[in-house]
């Protein structure tokens, strides 16, 4: 992984704690999600207009990440709708990376350094202390519905990025990914919903598109990461974002501090040092 890869890749997890924080803000974490996928989709629709269509062999790819990406959004709504930030999101964002090394080692095939894996376990250990260094005042519900949210992670992780190969040109996969994911998840929910649940969204309109405008460009760097480094390190480095994510949640959303959350900060950048270290030997 180049240097240039690797701080893009941080730029991505800053921008996806960015657009989480918005999650819990104003309105019902669903809603919220729509307006964020929305916004993403009005985006790719507009970078399709440069890059067209991918090839016909990525659309496989493309219809089962939409399916993926529906079920990760019902995941985290209801994630953050029983949780809080603090610990949803490390728990979901912790399991990922490691659920993507076991899948990237036996589907993928990607040739990872024993340096990498060590970093990307020291990493993912670091995000496990800092969710469960609150675990006494965490709903049992919102641990179970992170984990689910960490399985769909690894599964479009792995799906886009084979997804995006195969495409031969990321930047058109990206926009036809964020097309569709937007979609399937309109669909959902006017047909669970009804269009009258979309005027709660007056609010949270603004920051709803601002949320999208982050997220798309944060997966579109990574789905381009992928295509030149290795699924499982892009994955793991990604989730550097709970350092951001931490920060967002205890200035922002005036969540409760804790002194393990600093060991656990000292641990992910450790696993982030390692992973950089391998891949710079």
């Amino acid at each position: 992984m180049s240097l240039t890869v690797f701080l893009a890749v941080l730029a991505a997890a800053a921008l996806h704690a960015g657009w989480n924080a918005v999650v819990k803000l104003r309105v019902e974490p669903l809603l919220a999600i729509v307006l964020i996928n929305g916004a993403c989709a009005v985006l790719g629709v507009f970078v399709l207009l440069f890059t067209g269509l991918p090839i016909r062999e990525a659309w496989g790819w493309l219809a089962l990440s939409g399916v993926v990406h529906l079920l990760y959004g019902l995941a985290l709504a209801e994630a953050y709708r029983v949780g809080d930030m603090g610990f949803v999101y490390p728990v979901a964002r912790g399991a990922a990376p490691m659920m993507t090394l076991i899948g990237s080692l036996f589907f993928v095939g990607d040739p990872l350094p024993p340096l990498a894996i060590v970093g990307i376990l020291v990493l993912g250990s670091g995000i496990a202390l800092m969710a469960f260094s609150r675990a006494s005042s965490v709903d049992g519900r919102a641990f179970v519905f992170a984990l689910l949210t960490a399985c769909t992670i690894a599964l479009y992780t792995i799906s886009d990025g084979l997804g995006a190969r195969a495409a031969g040109n990321p930047h058109a996969y990206a926009a036809a990914m964020f097309v569709l994911d937007g979609g399937f998840l309109l669909i959902y929910v006017l047909i669970t919903r009804g269009p009258r649940w979309f005027l709660q969204a007056r609010p949270a309109l603004i920051p709803g598109m601002a949320g999208g405008a982050m997220g798309f460009v944060a997966y579109w760097i990574v789905i381009w990461a992928m295509t030149v480094a290795p699924i499982a390190l892009v994955a793991a480095l990604r989730e550097s974002s709970i350092l951001f994510a931490t920060l967002i949640a205890i200035f922002v959303l005036k969540e409760k501090a804790l002194p393990l959350r600093i060991a656990a900060a000292v641990l992910i950048v450790c696993g982030i040092v390692l992973m950089r270290v391998a891949t710079a030997i």
